[in-house]
C-alpha cells in the first residue's frame, strides 16, 4: 500500500513537470507584435527604356469588293446559274429573271424603230416636218434606254471577277428585296482595324503588317496598310486602318478571324516588375506603390505591353522611382514603411 502511494506521488510529479514544460513551450511560440511597427517592404528602382510598340489587333477578313446581285424592281426569278463557291468573271450572267416584260418592251422597241424608219424616209423627201421627226426620234431614244435598263435587270451580270459567297433564293422565287447573290473579290482581301490615336503619326501607308489566322495555326501572311482614315472617333479615340492582303492563292476567305500585328517603332516608357502591379478591388484599375522619403503613395497606372516578367507603363510612375514589389498587403496611400 505504501509503495502504491509513493508511485502515485511520483506519477503526479511527472505530469506536473510535463505540463509546465508544455505551457512554457507554448508561451515561447507566441511572437510579440509591436502594433506601432512600420510594415516591411521590398523595393525596386525603375527606369525608362526604349520599348518596341508591337500592337496586335483582332479583325475579320472581308473581300476587297463586295457586290449584291439584285434587280431594281420586283420580279420572278427564272434561273440562278451559279452556286455558292463558284468563281465568276466580270460580265458573266448570274441570274435570269422572268422575261415577259422584257419581251413586250422589245416588241414595242421594234415597232418604234419601224415607225422611225418610215418617218425618216418621209422627212428626207419633205413629207413630214422636222418637229414630227424629232418627236418620233425622241420616243425611240426613250424606248431604247428603257429596254436596256430592263434588260440589265432581267439578265443580271457580275460586275467583277470574284467568288459567289451567298445565295438567298431558289429558282422560281419572287424577288423580295434581299440580294439574290453576293459576289466578292477575294484576291486581294482586306481587314479593317481600329488603332489608338496616340499612334496616328506612326502608321504609314505601305507599312507591312503580319497576319495570323486560327484557320492556319503557325502560318503567317503579310499585308500592307492600304488606307488610313483621316478622322479619329471622338468616342473611342481610335482611327480605322485598312490592310490589304494579296491572297493570290485564295487561302484567306471572307469571314475568317484574323490577328494583325503592327510594329509602330519604339517609345521610351518606364518598365516595372510585374510584382509591383496591384489591382484595385471592385474595379479594373491597376496601381503601383511608389516609395519616397519613408512613405508610399498610391499611383494609378496605365499598362502597356507585358514584357516577360515586366510591364510597360504608359503613365503613372516617374522615371527613376522606387516601387514596392513585396509587402503591399498592409500598405495604404501615405503609409510610412
Amino acid at each position: 500500500m505504501k509503495a502504491f502511494r509513493i508511485f502515485g506521488i511520483a506519477l503526479c510529479s511527472m505530469l506536473l513537470i510535463v505540463a509546465c514544460g508544455q505551457k512554457k513551450k507554448e508561451t515561447a511560440q507566441v511572437p510579440f507584435v509591436d502594433p506601432n511597427a512600420k510594415p516591411l517592404v521590398k523595393l525596386a528602382k525603375v527606369a525608362e527604356e526604349p520599348v518596341a510598340q508591337i500592337q496586335v489587333y483582332s479583325a475579320t477578313i472581308v473581300g476587297e469588293i463586295k457586290n449584291n446581285i439584285a434587280p431594281s424592281t420586283p420580279g420572278r426569278i427564272s434561273r440562278i446559274k451559279v452556286e455558292v463557291g463558284d468563281n465568276v468573271r466580270k460580265g458573266q450572267i448570274l441570274v435570269e429573271m422572268d422575261e415577259t416584260t422584257l419581251s413586250q418592251q422589245e416588241m414595242q422597241l421594234k415597232n418604234l424603230e419601224t415607225e422611225f424608219n418610215r418617218i425618216d424616209q418621209l422627212y428626207k423627201v419633205g413629207g413630214v416636218s422636222k418637229s414630227e421627226w424629232d418627236n418620233v426620234n425622241l420616243q425611240l431614244e426613250v424606248a431604247r434606254k428603257s429596254f436596256q435598263t430592263l434588260k440589265e435587270n432581267t439578265r443580271l451580270e457580275s460586275p467583277i471577277d470574284g467568288v459567289v459567297t451567298a445565295r438567298n433564293y431558289d429558282n422560281g422565287d419572287l424577288y423580295g428585296g434581299q440580294a439574290i447573290l453576293v459576289v466578292q473579290k477575294i484576291a486581294p482581301v482586306k481587314i479593317t482595324i481600329n488603332v489608338s490615336e496616340q499612334y496616328y503619326s506612326k502608321v504609314k501607308k505601305g507599312d507591312e503588317v503580319t497576319i495570323e489566322l486560327d484557320a492556319y495555326p503557325g502560318e503567317t501572311f503579310t499585308g500592307k496598310v492600304s488606307l488610313i482614315y483621316p478622322t479619329v472617333d471622338a468616342m473611342t479615340h481610335t482611327f480605322p486602318v485598312e490592310i490589304n492582303v494579296a491572297n493570290s492563292d485564295q487561302k484567306l476567305r471572307p469571314g475568317m478571324f484574323a490577328r494583325a500585328t503592327l510594329n509602330l517603332g519604339t517609345l521610351n516608357h518606364v518598365v516595372v516588375p510585374d510584382l509591383a502591379i496591384e489591382k484595385r478591388s471592385g474595379s479594373g484599375d491597376r496601381f503601383v506603390y511608389v516609395y519616397n522619403n519613408g512613405k508610399v503613395s498610391y499611383n494609378k497606372v496605365e499598362l502597356g505591353q507585358r514584357l516577360g516578367d515586366r510591364y510597360e507603363l504608359i503613365s503613372g510612375v516617374p522615371n527613376g522611382a522606387q516601387v514596392v514589389i513585396a509587402g503591399q498587403a498592409k500598405l495604404a496611400d501615405g503609409k510610412e514603411v
